[in-house]
């Protein structure tokens, strides 16, 4: 874990004795919190819903999760997703209010805590959602020269504006782990694995990276290259990797659909793996998405997730929604006070190694 950790503060401050920027302020706080053998547990939405509720119905003071109501914290990481922002409706594409999002953000920052996003765009070329994968002509369309380059610029223009409006109460900028593109090693979204080629991809990372960083100045964001576990391997980890001037963190998005203990097994395999690329890149290493849908098992935390994650230099594990839809009720992936899983996760977070707020 040190070796990382020390990476992590060369990277982040070099030789300068100047002020860091936000994200490197970041990269230097999560890069001594893994040399200190902890990881942070965080949770998709965890203040806008929660499995019987929403934050219109309980005031928006941003002060309710799941999470709390089982063991009295919070979730040190809070992620959101800025799918929708592109057409810029008021609500994303989980039917949150971009204007709550930026306020439990900033409240979740107040309080100690790091945030993340994620985006899930719509298919530029065919105005299909994100899952929409019937062309493999997207990517090479919102490149420059593509016929729908000029619009998704546009898109650019609309999440940096998003982005650069999350600020604390003095105007400053939030740091903010921005994860985009990612799953890509699957065909789950039109950006997947076999929709464009490797020199696709790395062009819209870089063009993404730049854009945002060069010619908008936003040096709040810690940049996350997020594969998906499935089939991951030591040949297709970094297969379109962007370049390490362009990437600050790697991790793994993996969810449960195995027996536990393989599980537990191929994450401590897949971690193996993000864990050397890590050390080889310089960078900080997470579990970027995790879980097993309806938290199927009564000690699932303890003797699941934490065998998987524990021996490992990852900053954090972030755990996704609890949608609270009347027809998603199975779609949980945290638990809540009467759910089977509560007992177990009060002593999941009552761990040392786990960091809540």
């Amino acid at each position: 874990m040190a070796m990382i950790a020390a990476a992590i503060a060369v990277s982040a401050c070099g030789n300068r004795s100047e002020v860091l920027t936000p994200a490197e302020s970041l990269t230097k706080r999560l890069g001594e919190q893994i040399g200190q053998g902890k990881i942070m547990f965080g949770h998709q939405d965890s203040y806008l819903y929660g499995h019987s509720w929403k934050v219109e119905e309980n005031g928006t003071e941003f002060n309710r999760s799941d999470i709390h109501d089982v063991c009295g914290k919070y979730p040190a990481l809070y992620g959101m997703d800025l799918g929708g922002i592109e057409l810029d409706s008021p609500l994303n594409i989980d039917k949150n209010d971009f204007n709550h999002m930026r306020a439990a953000a900033v409240a979740h920052h107040e309080r100690g805590g790091v945030i993340t996003f994620s985006w899930h765009p719509r298919n530029p070329l065919t105005g299909g959602d994100t899952w929409d994968t019937q062309s493999a002509e997207v990517v090479a369309s919102i490149l420059p020269g593509g016929e729908k380059h000029e619009m998704f610029m546009g898109w650019l223009s609309k999440a940096a504006d998003y982005l650069g409006s999350v600020k604390d109460a003095d105007g400053n900028l939030i740091p903010v782990i921005f994860r985009p593109w990612h799953e890509h090693t699957r065909d789950f979204f039109w950006w997947g694995q076999n929709l464009c080629t490797t020199e696709q991809y790395v062009a819209l990372w870089r063009m993404t990276h730049d854009y945002m960083t060069k010619e908008r100045g936003l040096d709040h964001l810690v940049w996350s290259y997020s594969p998906d576990a499935g089939g991951l391997t030591d040949d297709n980890f970094g297969e379109k990797y962007p370049g390490d001037d362009f990437v600050d963190m790697v991790g793994i998005d993996f969810y449960q659909f195995t027996s536990n203990e393989e599980y537990v097994e191929r994450t401590r395999h897949c971690l193996a793996l993000t864990e050397a690329f890590a050390k080889e890149h310089g960078k900080l290493m997470a579990v970027t998405e995790a879980g097993c849908e309806g938290v199927k098992y009564e000690k699932w935390w303890t003797e699941v997730l934490y065998p998987a994650i524990k021996d490992f230099p990852v900053s954090y594990v972030l755990l996704w929604r609890n949608a609270c839809d009347e027809n998603m009720q199975h779609h949980f992936y945290a638990p809540f006070p009467e759910h089977e899983s509560a007992a177990d996760f009060k002593e999941f977070a009552a761990l040392d190694q786990m960091i809540f707020l």
